[in-house]
């Protein structure tokens, strides 16, 4: 039986917790929407929720029983999505930084490449795995809870995305001289690398 409302409660808790706290995807969002405004931020949101929400999909259509029952692949996938969002931080910690304009060329990370950072973010893989273990069932209907809990995941996960690109956004009044902008994106890696890491304890 599909869920009903009040039994999507708890779910709808979970997507809302793990879409707002603090990791890789949501410092990437707040570091970028500080360097070139919300609207820029916008595909990076939506990238980044569609691709989390496919990762449900694909976990819950029986990936995620690969992944279990092979825990050295998944330790694999971890470990290589480790290694490179830490060379990421390492570049934004490095990066030299002019005054913020939003018109100023640079690279971003846009739609695609946030809908690939999912692909190697340890908490959006062990997310899914979470969501498929707790709150789908093994019955004649699991396709249809799957894909109703990633539909689910995904219009939590935008609103929640968005208010971090907002914040970014506000604080641009902040930044207005490159020492300041250096300093953030500083903080910003290091936030990174503290959220990819911890991943490796949980």
């Amino acid at each position: 039986m599909l869920p009903t409302f009040p039994a999507l409660l708890p779910f709808l808790l979970f997507a809302f917790v793990a879409s707002i706290t603090p990791g890789p995807t949501n410092i990437l969002v707040l570091s970028n929407s500080a360097r070139y405004g919300f609207k820029a931020a916008l595909p990076i949101v939506f990238g980044a929720c569609v691709s989390a929400a496919l990762i449900v999909l694909l976990v819950g259509s029986g990936f995620g029983q690969t992944l279990s029952a092979n825990p050295g692949v998944q330790q694999a996938m971890k470990w290589i999505g480790v290694i490179w969002l830490t060379s990421l931080a390492w570049r934004i910690f490095k990066t030299p930084v002019g005054p913020i304009n939003a018109a100023t060329p640079g690279r971003r990370l846009g739609l695609w490449g946030a809908a690939g950072l999912q692909w190697v973010n340890p908490k959006t893989w062990m997310m899914a795995l979470a969501v498929v273990s707790v709150f789908a069932n093994n019955t004649s209907e699991r396709t249809e809870q799957v894909m109703l809990l990633s539909l689910v995941f995904l219009l939590v996960s935008l609103p929640c995305l968005s208010a971090w690109a907002a914040l970014g956004a506000g604080s641009t009044r902040l930044l207005r001289s490159p020492g300041a902008l250096l300093r953030f994106n500083q903080c910003m890696a290091i936030m990174l690398l503290v959220s990819v890491w911890s991943c490796i304890w949980i």
